[in-house]
Parts: C-alpha cells; sequence; structure tokens
C-alpha cells in the first residue's frame, strides 16, 4: 500500500510517532509519501507536494488532532481514500485511535482487518448576488458557518429549502452541520446531536435574537441555501479551516457532497466516545 501522513506542525511527540509508524510499515514493503516539512528527513518517506499527495497514496495516517484531521481530509476531498487518525490533541472526535494502540492498528490496517466507516460531507458553494456566478466552491467535513466578521452586529441570513423559504434568521450567525459536525460548534451552540450514520443537515443559529428560533434538523438531499440580506457582509468559514465574506445579496448554497469521508473506526462506539470525551449523560453531585 501506499501510505501518506500528515504530521500536526510544532509537536515533536507527532514527528517520532511518525519516524516509528513509518518504519514499520517500511517493512512489511509499503510506500510512504509525506507532504509536510515536518517530516522532512525521516529515513525512507518520500517527499511530494500537498496538490499531489491525493492522487498518490491508498491511505492517509494523520497524527494530531481534529484540527489536523479536517486538514487532512481536505488534501484528499473527492478521492475516497481512508483517514487513520491518530489523536495527539485534546479531544478527538475523529481521530479514533490513541498513540499506544496505533502501531498495532496500522498492522492490521495493512492485513485488511480495520472496517472502513463513511460520512457524509457537505458540498458548499457561494453564490453571486444575482446567482448567475459561482464565486466559490468547497467541501465539509464539520460544518459551514455563516458568522459576524469583526464587528457584532446581528446578521440577516434568509434560508430557503427547495425554494422554499425557512425564516430569516436574525442573529449573530448560522451553523450548518454534518451529522459527524453535530458534536463541534453545533453542539457548542446548543444544537443536537446526531449519529453519524445520518444523512441530515443541522441549521443552528448562534445567539438568535427572537425566542422562536431552534436548530432545524433536514435531508442532506435538499437543497438548502442561505442568503444575506444584511445590510454588511458577513464571514463564511468551513471547518474551522478556510474563510471568505459573504457580501449583502451573496448566497450560500450547502447539499450532500457525492464523495463521502472516508474513515478507518476505532474500536470505540459513538456513545463510548461521547461519555468519554464529554461526560455525556453522567449525573454530578
Amino acid at each position: 500500500m501506499r501510505f501518506g501522513f500528515l504530521i500536526k506542525r510544532g509537536k515533536p511527540e507527532a514527528r517520532d510517532l511518525a519516524g516509528e509508524l513509518i518504519q514499520a510499515l517500511l517493512a512489511r514493503g509499503n510506500t510512504v509519501l509525506v507532504c509536510d516539512a515536518e517530516a522532512r528527513g525521516i529515513p525512507g518517506a518520500e517527499m511530494v507536494s500537498e496538490a499531489t499527495l491525493g492522487a498518490s497514496v491508498d491511505a492517509l495516517v494523520v497524527l494530531g488532532g481534529d484540527g489536523t484531521f479536517l486538514y487532512g481530509a481536505g488534501l484528499v476531498a473527492g478521492r475516497a481514500i481512508p483517514l487513520f487518525g491518530v489523536n495527539l490533541g485534546s479531544l478527538g472526535f475523529i481521530t479514533h485511535f490513541q498513540r499506544a494502540e496505533a502501531l498495532a492498528a496500522l498492522q492490521a490496517v495493512c492485513d485488511g482487518q480495520v472496517p472502513i466507516d463513511e460520512r457524509m460531507r457537505l458540498a458548499v458553494t457561494v453564490t453571486s448576488a444575482q446567482g448567475e456566478r459561482v464565486l466559490e466552491r468547497r467541501g465539509a467535513v464539520n460544518d459551514a458557518v455563516i458568522s459576524q466578521p469583526a464587528m457584532a452586529r446581528l446578521l440577516d441570513l434568509e434560508a430557503r429549502l427547495d425554494s422554499e423559504i425557512i425564516t430569516t434568521y436574525k442573529a449573530d450567525g448560522l451553523i450548518l452541520a454534518t451529522p459527524t459536525g453535530s458534536t463541534a460548534y453545533n453542539l457548542a451552540a446548543g444544537g443536537p446531536i446526531l449519529t453519524p450514520d445520518l444523512e441530515a443537515i443541522v441549521l443552528t443559529p448562534i445567539c438568535p435574537h427572537t425566542l422562536t428560533n431552534r436548530p432545524l434538523v433536514v435531508r442532506a438531499d435538499r437543497r438548502l441555501v442561505v442568503r444575506n440580506v444584511s445590510n454588511n457582509a458577513a464571514q463564511l468559514t468551513v471547518d474551522g479551516q478556510w474563510g471568505c465574506a459573504i457580501e449583502p445579496g451573496q448566497s450560500v448554497e450547502v447539499r450532500k457532497e457525492a464523495v463521502p469521508l472516508r474513515l478507518y473506526r476505532g474500536t470505540g462506539s459513538f456513545f463510548s466516545i461521547l461519555r468519554e470525551k464529554l461526560s455525556w449523560g453522567e449525573r454530578r453531585a
């Protein structure tokens, strides 16, 4: 197999672990490709550019936290390449493997013994005020967030589902999340938790200026469009990795991406991860 490696920057622990895992993979006759300066000089690893990594590997090993994982998912987006995430961060919702089990689990990957899960991704499109021009296209694993830029001003965001108006949110912003992203910003903003096998989109307003606006869950095969009807620009952020301004009149369209995220499944269940990471369901004395 051809394994790519992405290493969290500025974390010596990640580089040390990468060296150990790479040597084990090479000993089994695998090829290892790296695209990060953090991995430069690791014996046996071949350097490639980020632009060519996705077309060069069969699997991507990510050593870091969820942010590094999301960045890696962007590098292989649209190619159905599975990711193997080792949690070296603080939370680790989608980096399923711990350092102590990484070597054995990666050996099992080589033997075809680790199942692969598929997670829905979002296709995020920014269109001009008249809707005739596509300005940007991005894919999201967690969410697309429309929020205030620098000034703390309420936004007016008109949401439509298959051309039918839902409402105009007057809020600090709006989160459009996948089931995978439901435990990220969506959860912090009071949105619901969705199991990752669902195909749905969650709309969660950020600090809405009304008591009647509540989170909404819609089917993923619907066309969801949010138009900025404010007098000022908003900020679109995709997976916390990329952003752009949404000027008055411009729209953000969100729908299910054709190619899902694929990731190697860890040993813990979704609910065990919730209990471990968030103390979910526990009662405090």
